[in-house]
């Protein structure tokens, strides 16, 4: 619910606040504001309307006009009636008295109460948030287009620190080596933190890996009175206040989500599974180089099944691998897949498949599949080569160390060839689907670059060396 500002805070106030702050205080303007805002005021009908609908209370005045409506609002701040629309019957709105005038909103219900974004409960529900919004945006607007201009994240880092939450704002450029950017963080500089956190954060985050994630931001609605991680003010209204950060838990407002960097530490309490689950999130929240799923797999089949026939091609008892997925779920780098528990290497093969094809964005990311399909056309070698270098160097740094991995150990498959009858063509035909997939769900797309999927593969194998 919108409203232009009839006052607001003057800049010395924002000014002189920034000035005088002290991480970490959590500031209480708005929450001030939120509590003097005016409260609902329902006026209900004398009479008995007919044909009203059964989700409207008392409250509803029937086939007025707004200037009737008007007339039944005036002088009381903060009362609301419901009235059908004379001009469009079967429409109906809600008429509020704020700011010594009345303001009218068409309604909906669709099992809920709406005007906007938010839906509510009830009625009064939605009028109480309305005037909390109404309310704190006549009176700080000006205050509210400067809450990101000093936020306390540029001080602290989390400020969920405070909750022994300890985690290092990191980035990466787009031009730095990926080889360098999975190896430990221990001499990244940190920056703009407080020594004390700083001490906190080296002493408990010396192995976290250099891999850059956006936070998973969703709307929240937040029980009792929360303030923002970001900027310190209070989270206002009565429901959907603000996002949260599903892999981390960071709490914001909608507005200040935008200017959070792309440094989301995922907890692991947080982290329901591991088949599913998008790579990065996981691989930060076990502070790994790739997903243990990966290095697992990998280490049982070097170890016992480099020389099987098929070895990739030939499948597995469906049952047998979604134990194996099940038991990484349950016990994550734990899960014990060894040869007494599961004699078939095939079965481990294809978990190890299946954990690729369930990635909500596949290994070789949506972002870059295109990219990856126009390299595989260029008719030139050398030209080709470069073109998917230079593609590869797009990836996200967890999805490009998981794929250099995976071509070294494909590699190796492809040295046993007179055993397993597995070349660098056979594998990519059975990787090119798994690691990449157009990202609209197209199965004409599908059929169409199949051959290139392939060939993507195959050349990764091939020159795994000079490309990684």
């Amino acid at each position: 619910m919108a409203a232009s500002s009839n006052s607001s805070l003057s800049g010395s106030s924002v000014s002189s606040d920034a000035e005088e702050y002290q991480p970490p205080i959590w500031k209480s303007y708005l929450y001030q504001l939120q509590q003097e805002a005016p409260r609902p005021k329902r006026i209900i009908c004398p009479r008995e309307v007919e044909n009203r609908p059964k989700y409207y209370g008392r409250e509803f005045h029937g086939i007025i006009s707004r200037e009737q409506a008007d007339e039944i609002l005036a002088g009381v701040e903060g009362a609301y009636i419901l009235r059908e629309s004379q001009r469009q019957p079967g429409c109906y709105t809600l008429a509020l008295r704020f700011g010594n005038q009345t303001l009218n909103y068409r309604l909906f219900y669709d099992g809920k109460h709406f005007v906007g974004e938010k839906r509510f409960e009830s009625i009064h529900d939605l009028v109480t948030d309305g005037l909390i919004t109404l309310y704190i945006e006549t009176k700080a607007s000006e205050y509210i287009s400067k809450m990101t201009t000093n936020p306390i994240y540029e001080h602290i880092g989390y400020a969920t620190l405070l909750r022994e939450k300890v985690s290092r704002r990191l980035s990466r450029t787009k031009n730095e080596s990926r080889k360098a950017s999975v190896t430990s963080e221990e001499n990244t500089p940190v920056e703009k933190i407080t020594s004390l956190v700083r001490r906190a954060a080296l002493t408990q985050n010396d192995n976290h890996f250099n891999y850059e994630k956006a936070h998973n931001f969703k709307v929240h609605t937040f029980r009792g009175p929360h303030w923002c991680e970001y900027c310190a003010n209070f989270m206002w209204g009565l429901i959907a206040q603000g996002v949260r950060c599903s892999d981390c838990g960071l709490n914001v407002h909608k507005q200040c989500s935008k200017y959070v960097p792309n440094d989301c530490q995922p907890d692991l309490k947080r982290i329901k599974r591991v088949y599913c689950c998008d790579l990065t999130t996981l691989v930060k929240a076990h502070n790994t180089q790739r997903p243990m799923v990966v290095d697992s797999c990998i280490r049982e089949i070097e170890a016992r099944g480099l020389k099987s026939e098929g070895l990739y091609r030939v499948s597995g008892f469906t049952e047998h691998i979604e134990d194996v997925k099940m038991a990484f779920d349950r016990d994550g780098d734990k899960a014990d897949i060894s040869a007494s528990i599961y004699p078939d290497i095939n079965i481990i093969t294809g978990a190890l498949k299946l954990y690729f094809r369930d990635l909500p964005i596949p290994v070789i990311t949506y972002d870059t599949y295109s990219k990856f399909i126009e390299a595989a056309k260029i008719s030139n070698p050398d030209e080709r080569l470069e073109a998917i270098h230079e593609v590869l160097m797009l990836l996200p740094a967890a999805h490009y160390e998981t794929l250099r991995y995976l071509m070294i150990h494909l590699k190796k498959v492809t040295l046993h060839e007179k055993e397993n009858f597995m070349n660098a063509e056979n594998l990519g035909i059975v990787f090119g689907p798994t690691l990449m997939r157009p990202p609209e769900d197209s199965t004409l797309a599908t059929l169409n670059d199949m051959r290139y999927q392939k060939l993507i593969v195959q050349i990764l194998i091939e020159n795994e060396d000079v490309l990684f």
